[in-house]
Parts: C-alpha cells; structure tokens; sequence
C-alpha cells in the first residue's frame, strides 16, 4: 500500500457524496430542458440561449463527477492522482477561459454580468483543482484540501446557475421573450 492510499480512503466519502450529487444535478439539469422545450418550442432564439447557459453547467457537473471517480481508482500515486486532477482542472481552465476570449455564438452571454458566473468563477473554481493537484506532490492532505474546495465551487457554481436558468423557464409565459 503506497502513502496516498489511506489519504484517498479517508476521502472516499466526499468523493461519493460529491459524485452523486453531480449526477443527480445533471439529471435535473434534463427536466429543466424538456420543460424549456415544452415551453419555448417555437422560439429559436430562446433554444439557442438554453444551449449556451445549460452547457458550462453539464461540464462544471462533469468535471466534479470526474474527478471523484478518477480519484477512486485504486493504487493511486500521488504522480497518477496529481495528473488526474490537474489534466480535468486544465480542460476546465481552458473551457472556462474560452468565454473570456471567444466572441462565437456559443461562447456569447445574452447578459455581459454573465460572464462572472459562468466564466468567472468557474476559472477560479479550476484553478484550484490545478493547485490542488500540483499541492498534493509535496503536502498531500492540503492538495487534496483544495481539490475538494474546488469540487464544491464547481458544485455551488452549478447549483447557482441552474437554479437562475430554472427560474427563467418557469417566469416566462410561452410566447414571449
């Protein structure tokens, strides 16, 4: 048994409520498009809108779904773990960092205050993934301390957004924008 064995095993629990938790959001996040496709059936532009605020939050779901199960591989070494963790806070950072730069229509906010949430924040959340990771090579239990601080921002960040995302579905009558 390696040293960062018995660390994974004491986190195991976190790992397990947070992957749940993940999943469960993005199942939810399923319900929230059939009732905006019920409702907005006719409208492209809102369509289009759904797509681009509904997507960061699967991927936001995902990363933490991924890094729980990644994390629970057996005979992790803190080089395996440290690459785990650091190449899902990457692709975070890079998808997250995207809105920064792109002007495409995907990567476009109907609302410029947007950008905090959806881009903002969730960079931040990733780069603590990325710290986490490259901390759990020299201080294990405060690597894994940040990943975890990580897991939840992506979790919270989520929730926030979903949460603003349902809101707009249930407030606006069919027909109109």
């Amino acid at each position: 048994m390696n040293e960062l064995e018995p660390l994974l095993e004491r986190w195991a629990n976190f790992y397990l409520i947070t992957s749940a938790a993940a999943a469960t959001l993005i199942g939810l996040l399923f319900v929230v498009i059939t009732l905006a496709a019920k409702r907005r059936m006719e409208e492209v532009q809102a369509t289009a809108k759904i797509r681009v605020y509904l997507t960061p939050s699967v991927v936001y779901f995902a990363s933490v779904l991924n890094v729980a199960a990644l994390l629970t591989f057996p005979n992790h070494t803190r080089l395996t773990a440290t690459l785990c963790i650091c190449l899902v806070g990457v692709v975070g950072l890079v998808y997250s960092g995207s809105f920064f730069i792109g002007r495409g229509v995907k990567k476009s906010y109907y609302e410029p205050r947007d950008r905090i949430h959806y881009a903002g924040f969730p960079f931040a959340a990733y780069g603590l993934l990325v710290l986490g990771g490259v901390l759990l090579l020299r201080d294990t239990q405060r690597g894994l301390t940040f990943v975890a601080v990580g897991m939840l921002s992506l979790l919270t960040i989520g929730i926030r957004n979903l949460w603003a995302i349902a809101i707009e579905v249930v407030s606006i009558r069919p027909g109109r924008h």
